[in-house]
């Protein structure tokens, strides 16, 4: 490929996609992880963390609003909101759009990160560090909740893929998902981002759905195709009480509506559809899935 500038994003050890870029906007080691910003024709800027792709100018509404939305339109009132990670201020936004919340509680581990995001990720984080109703601390979120003895209507999982040696992979097991069962009111919502659903490599989809359906009575898992990552990507909400599926379709309408001008990916008409797996994923949770525990945590390329 000459001397060109590329990305090469893995997917499993002997698959991935590559990313030309133009130039580098900023790189750098922080204390967790390595930090890369770049700017691509096809893009735009793109947020690298530990050399893999988090997010883009051009797409990143896709797996914001996929994440954030689902949860808060299957709350009846969420006025309370705890986000574990989300460093580019993005989940962040979104979670602000709700009128109801009186309180986002973002906590990320990276203050470097949250920095670089502020300087160069401002259509990404639209002001949200400010919001009054923002309380922004940079500490470990599951640290954070086994600390603090309150509760929150909706808890979001904004984190990196769990890599070996990175700053969230102790945050996608049984225990950590019991903990915040406890720092849920009753009726709360849990959301997680839980990673890429393809056949060739579902694992960590697969074991965060079983794990969550250990610990919480109500899991649906769902899909949502995110050009820049090249797939499809995996959230698995859960709670004790019925989630968004099952919320009558008049009720959807009136939680919409305020947000109906803003959304840019989901709409009344399409929110039922990414509650659609495909029968061979739902055939392979048993065969390749597992419950993720701190002592057998999940590792990914």
């Amino acid at each position: 490929m000459g001397d060109r500038d590329l990305i090469l994003d893995n997917l499993t050890t002997d698959s991935g996609f590559f990313l030309e870029f133009d130039r580098d906007i900023t790189a750098f080691q922080s204390r967790f992880q390595e930090v890369r910003l770049v700017e691509s024709k096809t893009f735009g800027l793109v947020l690298l963390l530990d050399g893999k792709i988090q997010s883009t100018q051009v797409d990143e509404f896709i797996y914001h609003e996929a994440l954030v939305h689902p949860a808060m339109f299957g709350h009846p009132d969420p006025r309370s909101v705890y986000i574990a990670g989300g460093g580019e201020g993005a989940t962040l936004r979104e979670v602000l759009r709700h009128d109801s919340v009186r309180e986002a509680v973002m906590v990320d581990l990276d203050r470097q990160v949250v920095g670089m995001s502020r300087e160069y990720l401002a259509s990404w984080h639209q002001g949200a560090f400010d919001d009054p109703r923002t309380r922004l601390l940079f500490d470990d979120a599951r640290a954070v909740l086994e600390r603090e003895d309150r509760t929150y209507d909706v808890i979001i999982c904004d984190l990196s893929e769990p890599v070996d040696d990175g700053p969230s992979y102790m945050l996608f097991t049984q225990e950590f998902y019991r903990l915040c069962s406890k720092r849920l009111n009753p009726g709360g919502i849990l959301v997680t981002q839980s990673g890429c659903p393809s056949f060739i490599y579902s694992v960590s989809f697969q074991s965060v759905t079983l794990t969550l359906e250990s610990v919480f009575t109500n899991v649906s898992p769902y899909l949502a195709f995110i050009p820049s990552f090249a797939s499809s990507w995996g959230f698995t909400m859960a709670g004790n009480s019925p989630l968004l599926p099952a919320v009558a379709p008049e009720i959807l309408q009136e939680r919409i509506k305020p947000l109906a001008q803003e959304l840019r990916y989901l709409d009344l008409d399409f929110i039922p559809a990414i509650f659609s797996i495909p029968k061979h994923l739902k055939d392979a949770k048993r065969s390749i899935g597992r419950i993720i525990r701190d002592g057998e945590p999940l590792i990914v390329i």
